[in-house]
């Protein structure tokens, strides 16, 4: 097997090299060779002392970037799969990257985002000092829609020395690593939680020791709160890091520790980014970051525009946020924080998933597990649909009670922004699928010369 390896390195270590001169650095394929070669690829390779590895159905590569960038600003010789993808062959490919021709790694440290349902076959190789997840939800029907199975895949190969870093408000999240050394972090009780969550998808909905109804001191969204069971007591852990206070005008947040509380900038004012901040900030605390030196770094960052971006534009707000169809919690996230927001908005959705939408059946299940019913609110004067699934978006708005005088649908994409009534409002947010960012910078650039000329036009 050990010539089987050196013959895998050397061929995918000299491919990456040509794959370099043609320029085309972010790919996965040398490592999808030398695993096709070596299966056990993974085991022979150097990697760095420590490894830091981030998982969830939701945030891991926000997550990721974030812990990246901090430690990097912070002068760590850090080594990730940014470039490649959060499979078993990326992570080859990042490790192939950073080695030499003796196959020494030249990184202290690794940073890696894992596909939950490929980690069983990384985790038995990459053996990962800490795991941080973000979340688990359902997600796509076609991979991952239940979550039992998701945690009993990442369950499966995860070493039991491994201290996992899990959301104590995601019950699911805090049952990986039954065996695991654990650390919790979790936002406390806001003035905007409820008793019981009115979202279509709760994951977990009875005890996970007793199966009696779970009850809560206080929910967030979906199965997100502080949950306790009236029979058996078992109940959400305590916060190792809790954020004890978020002030939204200041954009800060104060995460209390053991015994001291700390000051951090806020990326976002979304719960869901402040949860994918928060997890951050634990595990770099955690492998001893100090507070200023997180916080300091934090100011310098934004997240990436492909996540979202927002812009002036002759005194409207234009958002672009990415949206992920076939992920309804995710989806439901997106419209919760278009609702949260103040003043008058338009809406222009843009979630075909994938090229094969035309053809495919299945990307219409998760429509009916999102919460549409969220954007039915009065200050969002319009949505306009955008795509081959427009007529299908178009159903299921009317269907969550959306006047139809509202609703504008079109299959060009583009002509979307032709029907926006930018007068009537403040906000104008794009709502995008992961692979329709090309089509959002687009249609920002329309809406750009849509608004300059209507200013033009006033004067």
């Amino acid at each position: 097997m050990k010539l089987r390896f050196w013959l895998a390195f050397y061929i995918a270590k000299f491919g990456q090299a040509f794959l370099k001169l043609l320029r085309k650095n972010a790919t996965y394929f040398p490592g999808k060779v030398a695993i096709k070669i070596c299966p056990e690829f993974l085991k022979y390779i150097d990697r760095p002392k420590k490894i830091i590895a981030v998982t969830g159905t939701n945030g891991k590569t926000t997550v990721c970037n974030m812990i990246n960038d901090i430690l990097i600003d912070n002068n760590y010789n850090v080594l990730n799969n940014r470039l490649g993808s959060n499979i078993n062959s990326g992570i080859a490919s990042a490790l192939l990257q950073h080695s030499n021709f003796f196959n020494k790694t030249k990184k202290d440290l690794a940073v890696f985002e894992v596909d939950e349902r490929s980690s069983i076959l990384i985790y038995k190789y990459i053996k990962p000092d800490y795991l941080v997840c973000t979340n688990l939800f359902r997600d796509s029907i076609k991979r991952n829609a239940n979550t039992d199975f998701i945690v009993d895949v990442i369950n499966a190969e995860l070493p039991k020395d491994t201290v996992v870093l899990a959301n104590a408000d995601d019950l699911i999240s805090c049952s990986l690593g039954k065996e695991n050394p654990k650390i919790y972090y979790g936002i406390d009780k806001l003035d905007t939680d409820v008793k019981e969550t009115t979202n279509i998808i709760k994951d977990i909905k009875t005890c996970p020791v007793c199966d009696e109804k779970l009850k809560y001191e206080y929910a967030r969204y979906h199965h997100i709160g502080k949950a306790y069971c009236p029979n058996c007591g078992f109940k959400s852990p305590e916060s190792n890091f809790l954020v004890k206070h978020i002030d939204k005008k200041r954009r800060e947040i104060i995460v209390k520790e053991t015994k001291k509380s700390y000051k951090y900038s806020m990326l976002s004012d979304s719960i869901f980014n402040i949860y994918n901040e928060l997890s951050a900030i634990a595990i770099l605390r955690t492998i001893g970051l100090s507070a200023t030196q997180i916080n300091n770094s934090i100011k310098k960052m934004k997240i990436v525009e492909t996540r979202l971006s927002e812009e002036e534009i002759n005194g409207k707000k234009v958002i672009t946020h990415l949206s992920k169809g076939q992920n309804p919690v995710a989806a439901s996230r997106v419209f919760d924080y278009v609702q949260s927001v103040e003043g008058n908005k338009s809406v222009i959705l843009i979630t075909d998933d994938c090229d094969d939408a035309k053809h495919s059946s299945e990307n219409l299940t998760w429509l009916y597990d999102a919460d549409f019913e969220l954007l039915n609110k009065e200050n969002i004067k319009q949505i306009i649909i955008g795509g081959v699934r427009a007529n299908d978006l178009y159903l299921r708005f009317l269907l969550a009670g959306i006047p139809k005088e509202k609703l504008i649908k079109i299959e060009d994409e583009l002509e979307t922004v032709n029907m926006l009534k930018c007068e009537e409002v403040e906000k104008i947010f794009i709502l995008h699928d992961i692979y329709k960012f090309d089509v959002a910078s687009k249609l920002k650039e329309l809406l750009r010369k849509k608004l300059n000329t209507s200013e033009g036009e006033k004067e």
